[in-house]
């Protein structure tokens, strides 16, 4: 009968074909014995497709369907028990989108919070290391000097040690030089 539904439920405008689908294959497994909602509506869009309007069409549909015992109340009984039906899915499939939503929208929201995060903690790291070879390049840019001024001292020094030191040789060789042309 999921045929037959197909063309009972036609739905004009954003209807979406796999959820029709889905939604009559639904109906189909839960249809129930004997004439009744299903079987009704397959007999007035029968009806309807002779242009017959809708008054016509349900009462002629009716008038056929009490000659096999059905009833207002059993027409609209089933009728409910089909929205049911329709019902039990919708909410299966509100669970379902639930579960969509948390495994691919809402871990993908985590994994990007948890990645800026990470991208928060990466500058402040690389802004630290940034931070200690600029302080790093300022000793090696004053050692340079400090050094420079070091040696230039060392220099002094050494020059100024060689010149003393080489004053008192001279004036020791000059004094053993009067020692010896004089005693």
């Amino acid at each position: 009968m999921a045929s037959n539904l197909d063309q009972m439920f036609k739905i004009v405008g954003n209807a979406d074909q796999k959820s029709l689908e889905f939604l009559i294959r639904a109906l189909d497994r839960n249809n129930l014995q004997g004439f009744d909602y299903l079987e009704f509506k397959q007999s007035l869009n029968s009806l309807k497709a002779m242009n017959m309007d809708d008054e016509t069409a349900i009462k002629s549909a009716f008038a056929t369907a009490s000659t096999v015992g059905l009833t207002k109340d059993k027409l609209v009984q089933t009728a409910r028990h089909y929205q049911q039906v329709i019902d039990k899915e919708k909410a299966q499939f509100d669970e379902a989108l639930q579960n969509q939503v948390r495994e691919r929208i809402a871990g993908k929201k985590a994994e990007v919070d948890r990645l800026k995060k990470q991208i928060e903690e990466n500058k402040k790291k690389i802004a630290e290391i940034e931070a200690a070879n600029k302080k790093a390049q300022t000793t090696i840019d004053s050692a340079d000097q400090d050094i420079q001024e070091a040696q230039d001292k060392i220099d002094i020094t050494k020059t100024n040690f060689e010149t003393t030191y080489q004053g008192i040789l001279a004036i020791m060789a000059e004094d053993i030089d009067m020692f010896n042309k004089f005693l």
